[in-house]
């Protein structure tokens, strides 16, 4: 899925925003990545070009075109504005997406959304921390170079005048998400509704805080190992995270506001507050509310009130919950076929540790009393578990566990077969496209005169057009040829249902784990050792 993010630029050097594009930087920080000699090294992959300017020398024609109208010449002005379009991983295995290719859209687009700027147009290939995510980022001058006929999308007569500076308004930036999902649809990219709300809303200031509170998290657990004191926490929750969980399970639990409003106080210290008829949410450590609206669309007062409206129709299944909040599935008929939603909140359960079978444990008694304090901890979280999902039995838990090994196995035997029916459906894109590129000259060969040395000038041409109608041939039904549009349209839905089937698969798959440990950890309560250790003790041969 495209996304479309905006930057926001004062700095009146321009020249560093060139070397951000050309020159290796560190992901978090910013700051530029120096050799053995203090120099920096260059990207191992980039695409640039420049609009209306030369890409290398962006930085003086832009403060030459500044000088000229006397303007960007206050601290406080905006001096430039960066734009980055970053694609969706898979569309480089799924769609062919390459760097030359991005380069061209981002080319398509700057040229179409930023006329009469400055720009320089700069694709990358590594992603963040080479993740191999595809991203182009466009970087205008603020100030419009030249005249131009004036767009729909400009509000001001002066919009489209040389002299006059970019001007974002939120109908401005609706038009540029618009125009970047009509160029992922028409290129048959990965993408999702830029134009509506987020389900869970995660700026970049919330990832870049998560990945450098984990990374602290990190350190100090492994001082605290090597101190031989087992950490309690490994992984870093952000406020809003926090929030975000603690509603999801509040909401499961509840069927109005007071009931949601005393849960969140209660369980997890969190202060809701309803004004003007909107949710806001104060996290324990905080002074300041926070807006359902800015943790996303599921955790606002219309989606929660809905959700508890559902809940007071009558049910026919024996349990009763949220479709979105609970571990389990949901049987759904749409257009006569029965689908199955499978939707799980992951918990930090986590397994109980066997005291007898650690040797530190029993060498460093301090290390022993913080296992024992977890194990507790551990114990009566897998009993809350246990209760709260209606386990009354040990063989219960057991018959939950092998259902949920015999749905991961399905899941995973479907998403395998879609696959397997998207890579036929390729293949028979990319031979029908070969067939089409080569029907005129194979046409021109059957009426040449000397077909011979017609076949040897073009027998690159023609060899492909054969193979590709052998090909169709023995894979089409009754031998007719499928339109390319027809190919693409199957190609779609067969990539929408393999995207659903992977987030079912991932989900059934945490949730067969977290089953696994509960069991484990009942097993471990209730008799001392899991079934895992016994099978191990049994394997061991009596000295």
């Amino acid at each position: 899925m495209a996304i479309l993010k905006h930057i926001a630029i004062k700095n009146m050097d321009y020249g560093e925003a060139q070397r951000y594009l050309l020159f290796q930087h560190d992901e978090h920080t910013k700051k530029p990545v120096l050799d053995e000699n203090g120099e920096l090294i260059p990207r191992k992959e980039y695409y640039i070009d420049g609009i209306n300017c030369d890409p290398f020398s962006f930085d003086l024609e832009c403060k030459e075109l500044n000088a000229q109208y006397h303007k960007n010449q206050n601290f406080n002005e905006i001096k430039s504005h960066h734009y980055i379009l970053s694609f969706d991983p898979k569309d480089t295995e799924d769609h062919g997406l390459t760097g030359e290719k991005a380069q061209q859209i981002g080319l398509e687009y700057a040229q179409k959304n930023f006329p009469g700027h400055q720009a320089l147009v700069c694709t990358h290939t590594d992603g963040n921390n080479e993740s191999g995510n595809i991203h182009v980022h466009i970087i205008i001058n603020s100030l419009r170079k030249y005249d131009v006929e004036r767009q729909t999308f400009m509000e001001r007569p002066c919009d489209a005048r040389a002299g006059y500076k970019h001007h974002l308004t939120p109908t401005y930036l609706i038009y540029l998400k618009r125009s970047l999902m009509d160029i992922c649809h028409r290129e048959h990219l990965h993408q999702v509704d830029l134009l509506s709300p987020a389900e869970k809303k995660i700026t970049d200031r919330e990832y870049r805080a998560k990945h450098t509170g984990q990374k602290k998290l990190d350190a100090l657990n492994k001082e605290m190992l090597s101190k031989g004191i087992a950490p309690r926490k490994t992984v870093f929750q952000t406020q809003k995270e926090y929030l975000r969980t603690a509603i999801e399970y509040a909401a499961a639990s509840s069927c109005n506001i007071e009931e949601f409003q005393a849960t969140l106080l209660k369980n997890y210290q969190i202060t809701l507050k309803v004004s003007r008829g909107r949710f806001s949410y104060l996290h324990p450590e905080r002074s300041k509310f926070i807006t359902g609206r800015t943790l996303g669309s599921h955790y606002t007062e219309d989606y929660l009130l809905s959700i508890w409206e559902k809940r007071k129709e009558p049910q026919t299944q024996s349990h009763t919950g949220s479709e979105l909040f609970t571990p389990h599935s949901a049987s759904t008929v749409t257009e006569g076929k029965e689908t199955t939603a499978f939707c799980f909140i992951k918990s930090d359960l986590r397994l109980v540790i066997d005291l007898q079978q650690r040797v530190k444990a029993q060498n460093n008694p301090v290390y022993a009393r913080k296992v024992k304090l977890s194990n507790l901890q551990q114990m009566a979280k897998t009993i809350a578990y246990v209760q709260e999902r209606g386990y009354s039995t040990e063989e219960d838990l057991m018959t939950a566990l092998t259902t949920s090994q015999s749905e991961t196995a399905n899941c995973r035997k479907n998403l395998h077969s879609t696959q397997q029916e998207l890579k036929r459906i390729n293949e028979q894109i990319h031979y029908t496209g070969q067939y089409l590129a080569n029907k005129s000259v194979y046409r021109e060969f059957l009426h040449a005169k000397n077909k011979k040395q017609f076949r040897q000038e073009h027998l690159s041409e023609i060899t492909l057009y054969e193979t590709a109608r052998n090909f169709l041939k023995q894979h089409s039904e009754n031998e007719t040829l499928l339109s390319m549009k027809l190919l693409k349209s199957e190609k779609e839905k067969l990539l929408s249902t393999k995207n659903m089937q992977r987030q079912e698969y991932q989900k059934r798959k945490q949730y067969e784990k977290e089953l696994r440990t509960a069991c484990k950890n009942v097993e471990m309560i209730l008799h001392g050792k899991s079934d895992f250790e016994k099978n191990s003790e049994k394997d061991i041969p009596p000295r």
